[in-house]
């Protein structure tokens, strides 16, 4: 179920603006009172592995797509919630087709009921602007489906623009450089819905050409290729648990720290 949004609906939301004003008032000169990790902290390469870049002081990864393989990597732990963050830079050029994900999921583990959070960058026409949609997937609901889709203000293959993903027990909220674009709050009607079990954050970038721009109607061009996503400023910040050994109390604790660290 794709449900259609831009800026200009999202935004005058009160409850957002007002969430957006007090956490900027609450605020230090970094957005988010958060720690920065290198790649190898963290992270391992998923797939693709050649196409996996690191830089030199480890602060900084590009994922490739070319003819012969996409990329991707993903976290070294599952965490039972957590803020999720990095900066990215997308490819540029003509890049239909191309879809970029930075996504927490646990599918790997839980294949008949996962959980997952995603941004998903469809790929872009030269002089269009750039489609994006989040996603929110628990227990297994990808058939009914929680996704919106947006379309971004800026050319985000021009420079880094930071992503993140707060996932508390009651609150998912998606944030675009510190503003709040999507909050969705557990309630009654998403009942078991809601992700609750454990997750690893992964990133991607792959060739999804029969549906990712203008439902597939744009394919990849690989005369354009190698396309190239960098990420940089990778944050991990959850309680790292054993997804099948959890107790009450340890994710009692990792809420309290969630909330006061941010």
């Amino acid at each position: 179920m794709d449900n259609y949004h831009s800026l200009s609906k999202i935004l005058p939301c009160f409850s957002l603006l007002i969430f957006f004003f007090l956490h900027l008032l609450s605020s230090s000169t970094a957005a988010f009172n958060v720690t920065t990790i290198p790649f190898s902290r963290g992270f391992s390469p998923l797939f693709g592995d050649a196409n996996v870049v690191r830089s030199s002081d480890d602060r900084k990864v590009k994922l490739v797509l070319n003819q012969y393989t996409g990329s991707g990597f993903k976290s070294s732990d599952l965490y039972d919630h957590g803020f999720f963050s990095a900066r990215v830079k997308l490819p540029s050029d003509y890049t239909a087709g191309v879809v970029v994900a930075f996504y927490t999921s646990n599918g790997e583990i839980f294949e008949k009921n996962h959980d997952e959070l995603d941004f998903e960058f469809l790929g872009n026409i030269r002089g269009k602007r750039w489609r994006f949609q989040t996603n929110v997937y628990g227990n297994g609901s990808t058939s009914r489906g929680r996704e919106e889709r947006y379309t971004l203000w800026f050319d985000p293959s021009k420079e880094f623009h930071r992503y993140s993903i707060l996932w508390t027990n009651s609150t998912i909220i998606f944030y675009i450089d510190e503003v709040p674009i999507r909050v969705v709050r557990r309630s009654e009607a998403l009942a078991g819905d809601f992700p609750s079990k454990p997750m690893s954050l992964y990133a991607t970038i792959w060739d999804a050409s029969d549906w990712a721009t203008s439902g597939g109607r744009y394919k990849v061009n690989y005369k354009y290729s190698p396309f190239e996503a960098q990420f940089t400023d990778l944050v991990l910040h959850g309680c790292a648990v054993n997804p099948l050994r959890r107790s009450s109390r340890l994710i009692a604790t990792c809420q309290r720290a969630l909330v006061l660290t941010l």
